[in-house]
C-alpha cells in the first residue's frame, strides 16, 4: 500500500498543495514551524478520523476559512481508489470515495493504514489510560473497519445512560426510571461485548510482536509485556496467552450485564457509569514492574518506539501493510533505537519522515527530499513545497517524490499566492550539502546519504492528549478527548487510586 498522491486546501498552514509521491521513502525538510507534521497529521487524519496533536477539528482549518480539504489516492495490490475528507466550521464532516459521497466519513476507514510515530507517542507510557485506550481502538479498526459504527454507538449509549444515572441519582428512583435503565444496560452490555472482544483478541495478537521489536531496540534491558486490565472481567479473560474464541463477544455481553445490575447502587449513588470498555487500560510491564512510574526515560522511549513498531508488524503480517510516518523522531533518538527503526523503515513499502534537517536521517534509508518553506507573516504562514533553483520559483505546492527520474515531463501545477497555473521544469537533482539553502530543487533529488549522526539527548516528556474515534454527523456524538475537551468515556474515568475522576 502506498500513497500516489496527497492534496491539501486550508489545511493548518497549507492553503492549497498537490503532492505526489512514490514508493520508498520520502523526507519532508525544513525548519520547525514551516508545516512539515502537518502532512503527516492530514495523512493520518484520511486513516483514522483523528488527529494525534489535538482533540477537536477547529484547529485543523485554516484561519479564515470555513472548512479544510484533504485527499489521497492510495493503491493497494495494483487497485487505486480516492478519498476525500471535507472537515467543516460547525457542520458534519463529509467524505467521498471516487468523488463519491458518502453517508458518513467513517466509511473511507480501512482504505488507507498508516502507523505513525511521533514525539507525543511518550504518553503512551506515561499518560493517561485514555492515550492507550485511543491506541487500542485504533489499531483495532485499521483491522475491522466496521468497529468504527460500534465504537460510535458505545459512546452514544454510554452518554444516554450516563445521563439518566445522573437524573436518578439526585431525585427519587421511580419504576419508570430504573425500567429505562435496564433498556439502556443492554444497549450498553450489547456494543461493550463487541468493543471488548476486539481488543482482547488484538493484546493476544500484538503481544508477540510488541515483545520481539523492544527485544531489537533494548536487548539489554528487563523484557516487555503488555495485558489487558479491567476490574470487572475474571482474570482468566485477561491473560493476553488467552485464545481468542468466535462467541467471546455473547459471553462478554453476559458479564457485563451481570456486572452492570452489581454496580447499579454506586452507579446511582455516583451518577456515574462504572462499568464499560471507557474504564479500561493496556498494562504495559518492564520485567514485573509497570512501565508507567517505574521506567526510565529511555525504557519508556524504547516501550512507546516497540508498541508502534509491533503495531506495524502486526499489520503487515495480515497483509495490509501500512504506510509508515515518522514525525521528526529520528533526531530524538539514540543511535540504537535509530538503527531499530532505520531497518523497519528501509523494509516498508512506503515511508513518509519530517526532519529539520538531513543529517537526522540515517543514511541507510536513502530518502528523497522534498523542503518545505512557509511564506506570510507569523500570523498568517502559510506552507508550500519548494521548487525551482537559487531560488526561482518556489511558490507552486505541487512537487514530485520518490521515483522521480531526470528527464521526466514537465508538470502543470497551482501556483500558491497567484492562483495560476505555472509549470514546474525539472529540476535538477539535490546533494544533502545543498539542504540548507530554503530553494534547493526537490522534484528530481538524489536520495539523502548522510553519516550516522551522535548520540543525541532524550526528549522531555509530552503530554498531548487526544482521543477521537469518529467524526460526528448532527444528532450523533463523537470519540472525543483532551485536557480540555474530553468525551463522557474519558471524563468518567476512575483515577489511579481508584476515586472517580
Amino acid at each position: 500500500m502506498f500513497i500516489r498522491a496527497l492534496s491539501l486546501r486550508d489545511f493548518r498552514s497549507w492553503e492549497h498543495a498537490e503532492i505526489e509521491l512514490s514508493p520508498g521513502r520520502t523526507v519532508f525538510l525544513g525548519s520547525n514551524g514551516n508545516g512539515k507534521t502537518n502532512l503527516l497529521e492530514a495523512i493520518g487524519y484520511l486513516a483514522t478520523l483523528g488527529s494525534h496533536r489535538v482533540a477537536a477539528d477547529a484547529p485543523l482549518i485554516r484561519m479564515g476559512a470555513d472548512r479544510a480539504r484533504i485527499g489521497a489516492t492510495v493503491v493497494n495490490s495494483g487497485r487505486e481508489l480516492r478519498i476525500d475528507l471535507d472537515l467543516n466550521q460547525g457542520a458534519a464532516n463529509r467524505g467521498q470515495i471516487n468523488r463519491s459521497p458518502v453517508r458518513r466519513p467513517r466509511e473511507i476507514l480501512g482504505i488507507l493504514h498508516t502507523v505513525l510515530f511521533a514525539p507525543e507517542d511518550l504518553a503512551l507510557v506515561r499518560g493517561d489510560p485514555g492515550e492507550r485506550r485511543r491506541f487500542l481502538d485504533e489499531l483495532c479498526t485499521a483491522r475491522l473497519p466496521r468497529l468504527a459504527g460500534v465504537r460510535a454507538d458505545y459512546e452514544r449509549v454510554l452518554r444516554q445512560r450516563s445521563a439518566l444515572l445522573k437524573t436518578a441519582g439526585r431525585q427519587a428512583r421511580s419504576k419508570s426510571d430504573l425500567s429505562t435503565l435496564d433498556v439502556w444496560d443492554g444497549h450498553l452490555a450489547e456494543h461493550a461485548a463487541v468493543l471488548l472482544a476486539q481488543r482482547l483478541r488484538l493484546v493476544h495478537d500484538l503481544y508477540p510482536h510488541l515483545a520481539q521489536s523492544y527485544r531489537s531496540i533494548a536487548p539489554e534491558s528487563r523484557s516487555a509485556a503488555i495485558g489487558y486490565r479491567s476490574s470487572y472481567l475474571p482474570p482468566e479473560w485477561l491473560d493476553p496467552a488467552r485464545e481468542p474464541q468466535q462467541d467471546d463477544a455473547v459471553a462478554l455481553e453476559a458479564i457485563v450485564l451481570r456486572e452492570l445490575g452489581v454496580a447499579r447502587t454506586k452507579e446511582l449513588d455516583r451518577g456515574v457509569c462504572l462499568v464499560g470498555p471507557h474504564r479500561d487500560d493496556l498494562d504495559l510491564m518492564l520485567g514485573e514492574a509497570p512501565a508507567k512510574g517505574f521506567a526510565s526515560h529511555g525504557e519508556s522511549w524504547s516501550f512507546a518506539l516497540a508498541l508502534r513498531l509491533g503495531a506495524f508488524e502486526l499489520l503487515r503480517s495480515t497483509g495490509a501493510e501500512p504506510v509508515l510516518l515518522l514525525d521528526d523522531v529520528f533526531a530524538e533518538l539514540d543511535r540504537r533505537r535509530r538503527t531499530a527503526l532505520a531497518q523497519v523503515a528501509a523494509g516498508a513499502e512506503q515511508v513518509l519522515i519530517t526532519a529539520a534537517v538531513a543529517e537526522d536521517v540515517p543514511g541507510e534509508l536513502a530518502a528523497t527530499p522534498l523542503r518545505v518553506e512557509t511564506s506570510g507573516d507569523t500570523a498568517r504562514r502559510i506552507s508550500r513545497i519548494a521548487r525551482g533553483t537559487h531560488g526561482e520559483g518556489t511558490t507552486s505546492t505541487a512537487a514530485t517524490a520518490g521515483a522521480a527520474q531526470p528527464g521526466a515531463a514537465a508538470t502543470t501545477t497551482t501556483d500558491v499566492t497567484a492562483g495560476e497555473a505555472t509549470t514546474a521544469a525539472e529540476a535538477e537533482p539535490v546533494g544533502t550539502a545543498e539542504l540548507d539553502d530554503a530553494a534547493d530543487t526537490v522534484g528530481t533529488a538524489e536520495p539523502i546519504g548522510t553519516a550516522e549522526p551522535a548520540d543525541t539527548a532524550e526528549p522531555a516528556d509530552t503530554a498531548e492528549l487526544a482521543d477521537t474515534v469518529d467524526t460526528a454527523e448532527p444528532g450523533t456524538s463523537r470519540f472525543v478527548g483532551g485536557e480540555d475537551d474530553r468525551s463522557v468515556a474519558d471524563s468518567l474515568e476512575v483515577a489511579d487510586n481508584g476515586s472517580p475522576r
